[in-house]
């Protein structure tokens, strides 16, 4: 760690993988130590402590999420009297009644708040949110991604390529319907899923007599490479890491208006006109263009410690 780096910094997570080599939240912590001094804590059964009786003071109080763990760091933060920082990576409207009132309560106290794309500033602000916003979407390695050969062989085949948990906000089944209409409309196109989840079971029926395979969780790739658009059909995102990757890619999306996807150079449609934008995608032929900056580790790092002030 850099010597200039005095901040201590407890940040409050629940993401396990943050603490397993070789998983993107674990390279972000990595890069995130290069500019703080940082104590991560996973919050559940009284993992807290440890840190609060062995640490002296912290400077800044971190929480990933603004819900019952951020109720949890504003009191640390409050008893230790340290600054509050609140990273807000979730759609606040996907929230339950409940765990809106509590955002508003954590965010509103807060003394700097991290959000990953614009429109979930707009969401923080219409809260009457006086601290600092910040604009900071998720570190990506994205070099792999721009560098994707196209992997096309001579049929006409259109290959449309989907990625995600097969849980019912993400809509999988709207893929599905999907390349049926597109199939519909004298195209020859099929489908890859990339993904598990509880709905795997019904989305292997309905993809009965369909050009439809499905590949687990499995690095995308390889399939990108062949891809002539990925769909996101997710009723909320925070981000949308895989619309950035497939559009780094040079790989047209068509999605939904959620996370990241209007800003990041997307094809934005609705739930019933979702088929037709595809259709037009597919004739179009077109590469895409990402229209949102990437950030090196050193730049992504240095604005991070900036979100904390």
């Amino acid at each position: 760690m850099n010597s200039s780096n005095n901040k201590k910094i407890l940040m409050i997570t629940g993401d396990k993988n943050l603490f397993i080599q070789g998983t993107p939240p674990y390279e972000r912590l990595e890069i995130q130590k290069e500019h703080a001094d940082i104590t991560p804590v996973f919050w559940g059964h009284g993992a807290l402590l440890a840190p609060l009786k062995e640490r002296g003071a912290f400077d800044t109080v971190t929480v990933q999420d603004p819900f019952w763990r951020g109720l949890v760091g504003l009191y640390i933060s409050t008893y230790k009297r340290a600054r509050f920082n609140v990273q807000l990576h979730t759609d606040l409207s996907s929230q339950s009644f409940m765990r809106r009132i509590i955002a508003k309560v954590v965010l509103r106290r807060a003394h700097s708040i991290r959000v990953v794309s614009s429109k979930l500033k707009t969401q923080v602000e219409s809260l009457g949110v006086k601290a600092s916003i910040k604009v900071l979407p998720i570190y990506l390695d994205i070099e792999r991604f721009t560098s994707v050969l196209k992997d096309k062989d001579t049929n006409t085949k259109k290959t449309i390529l989907w990625v995600g948990r097969f849980e019912k906000e993400k809509d999988p089944s709207l893929a599905i319907k999907t390349l049926k209409e597109v199939r519909a409309k004298d195209i020859d196109a099929e489908l890859i899923m990339l993904g598990e989840g509880s709905l795997k079971d019904k989305l292997e029926k309905e993809s009965e007599g369909q050009p439809i395979t499905f590949h687990g969780w499995s690095d995308p790739l390889k399939y990108l490479a062949k891809a002539d658009v990925l769909l996101n059909t997710s009723h909320y995102e925070g981000y949308g890491a895989t619309i950035v990757e497939a559009l780094a890619s040079g790989i047209p999306v068509v999605s939904l208006d959620v996370g990241i996807a209007r800003e990041a150079g997307a094809t934005i449609a609705t739930y019933e006109g979702f088929t037709n934008k595809v259709v037009e995608t597919l004739n179009s032929n077109k590469p895409a263009e990402l229209k949102i900056q990437i950030l090196s580790k050193a730049q992504w790092g240095a604005q991070w410690k900036e979100t904390l002030a």
